[in-house]
């Protein structure tokens, strides 16, 4: 027995008696052991007979529980029968500090009587039991509305074999296929093949065979994925099909988002695949914002996650080269790329989001974004919202000015842009303006986390309806720019007043780059170069989170 798992529940007794099923059972290993074991609502409650009243009592939380089953073994001359229930509670890790989600499994010898039936009928009252009750403890935060998949589950299993390292494979055989067995979840694997596989597979593939599909991956075959379902004719409806992220990647962006709205302790590697396999398995949905982005060639592609122009571009470009040393590439690319700065010139203008409220927003009040803690003080010296004020410029093929325009037209499959002019069109006369030109980097977040170890937008939620924009002027000093990054680790760096560092809220906003030569990354995918506008589409897609 492990003894490390949870105080006792004493609330859960009544006059000495446990409420709802009690059973004594053998230890699956020893006869000689017998525990009694009681199921409330919420507990799955143990204690060893042979122990004094209130010793060795251990409580699994059935919001822990992935699932329970019960089998007979083959030894037919063993009329017992079994049933073992999965637990993912937090404990303490074995070396470092910290709490994570561990695998403890519980299984019991049921031989009640001398026939294999009777005892194995009354495993599977246990195991049905524990089951349905850890279904309605799914674990679920106030502020969040939440929608479930079907039960049971059918889920498609995308996996890219050369994501990351190249383990996807092993991660999935080794933790992610046992938890969907525990779980009883049904699942088709699929292994990605080549470049735009599951995108070509998801825009044609009949989706009322599947309640859900989950990416083993980067973020860039979610990206695909998204697309795909949005190049359907159907895609309104096909945008609402549940999916699940698992981290088998470099930079693992999103699942490291999805774990961190859950409000558990900081998680990586096989912790954070281990954290979104249960989620997985436990099959809440939330709603995903997702963005659409328009680039020169008229081209409109949908993301989830940012996108980035300059020094973050480059980095997550040249880093390829480092891919073997998994997440640590961005960690060398940084530092490579330091050694190198480069100052880009474009234009940026945005729309700005409305005034923060607890209604219209879900970012925390006292984030902190500078020395006076306003989320746009860095930067209101060096905006223009004037309807007179021009900043277009002749070597230019669009301009961004301030005058009122029609929205774009949309005749792509999608939502409509309703708050884009054309590209080729002045953005309207509301927009913020920035009069700078001289830039390090422009970073556009949609979600909390650009990398599991870079915590870039602190105040994101999965379907706030926001663009979190950061951008760092020219001028910025190496070891200044350093500074940020390192802070950015656990969200800090709002918090340094760094002048040349400006973070606002935004809708929409549009990239002119004016240097000839650079990269813009969208979900980490290098796209085309040139003016690049953007709006924030809240909440349209399903995410399975907690």
């Amino acid at each position: 027995m492990d003894n490390d798992i949870a105080e006792p529940d004493p609330s859960r007794q009544h006059n000495g008696v446990v409420e709802g099923l009690y059973g004594e059972f053998t230890d699956s290993l020893n006869a000689k052991v017998r525990y009694s074991v009681s199921l409330t609502e919420s507990a799955l409650t143990i204690q060893k007979i042979s122990s004094s009243p209130g010793q060795d009592e251990v409580v699994f939380h059935l919001a822990d529980c992935l699932g329970c089953r019960a089998y007979k073994v083959e030894d037919e001359a063993d009329v017992g029968a079994f049933f073992t229930a999965y637990f993912y509670p937090f404990k303490r890790r074995w070396i470092s500090t910290g709490m994570t989600r561990q695998k403890v499994e519980q299984c019991f010898r049921v031989a009640l009587v001398q026939d294999p039936l009777t005892n194995l009928q009354e495993a599977e009252r246990w195991a049905r039991a524990i089951r349905e009750a850890s279904i309605r403890q799914i674990p679920r935060r106030h502020d969040v509305k939440y929608y479930e998949v079907r039960r049971p589950c059918r889920v498609m299993v995308l996996v890219n074999p050369q994501s990351g390292r190249g383990q996807a494979l092993q991660l999935f055989s080794g933790q992610i296929e046992p938890m969907l067995t525990e779980a009883s979840v049904p699942y088709t694997l699929v292994i990605t093949e080549h470049q735009n596989h599951a995108r070509d597979l998801v825009r044609e593939t009949d989706l009322s065979q599947w309640d859900a599909l989950v990416i083993l991956s980067g973020d860039g075959l979610l990206f695909e994925v998204l697309n795909g379902l949005l190049e359907r004719e159907d895609w309104e409806e096909a945008i609402q099909t549940p999916l699940g992220i698992l981290p088998g990647g470099s930079g693992n962006a999103l699942a490291a988002s999805v774990h961190h709205y859950t409000k558990s302790p900081p998680a990586w590697g096989k912790e954070l695949l281990l954290s979104c396999g249960f989620l997985l398995c436990k099959g809440l949905v939330t709603r995903l914002d997702l963005v659409s982005v328009h680039l020169a060639s008229s081209q409109r592609i949908f993301s989830f996650l940012s996108l980035a122009w300059g020094f973050v571009a480059d980095v997550d470009i040249e880093s390829e080269k480092y891919r073997l040393v998994g997440p640590m590439r961005f960690l060398v690319g940084t530092l490579m790329r330091l050694a190198s700065l480069k100052v880009y010139q474009g234009r940026l203008a945005y729309l700005p989001a409305p005034p923060f409220t607890p209604q219209n927003s879900s970012l925390c009040s006292s984030l902190p974004c500078g020395p006076n803690n306003s989320p746009n003080q860095n930067s209101r010296h060096n905006h223009s919202t004037n309807s007179n004020h021009n900043t277009a410029h002749n070597s230019s093929n669009i301009a961004i000015t301030t005058m009122r325009t029609e929205p774009q037209p949309v005749n792509q499959k999608g939502p409509p842009d309703s708050l884009l002019p054309a590209l080729e069109q002045p953005v309207p006369d509301h927009w913020t303006v920035v009069n700078e030109e001289d830039f390090v980097l422009v970073l556009a977040m949609f979600q909390s986390h650009l990398a599991e170890d870079l915590f870039a937008a602190p105040g994101a939620a999965a379907d706030d309806g926001f663009i979190h924009l950061l951008y760092v002027r020219a001028g910025i000093s190496r070891l200044a720019l350093l500074t940020l990054f390192m802070t950015m680790e656990k969200g800090g760096h709002l918090a340094i007043g760094c002048p040349h560092l400006v973070y606002e809220r935004v809708k929409a906003f549009r990239l002119e780059p004016l240097s000839p030569e650079g990269a813009i990354t969208v979900d980490g995918e290098m796209v085309e170069y040139g003016p690049v506008q953007a709006q924030v589409h809240e909440g349209i897609a399903r995410l399975i989170s907690g």
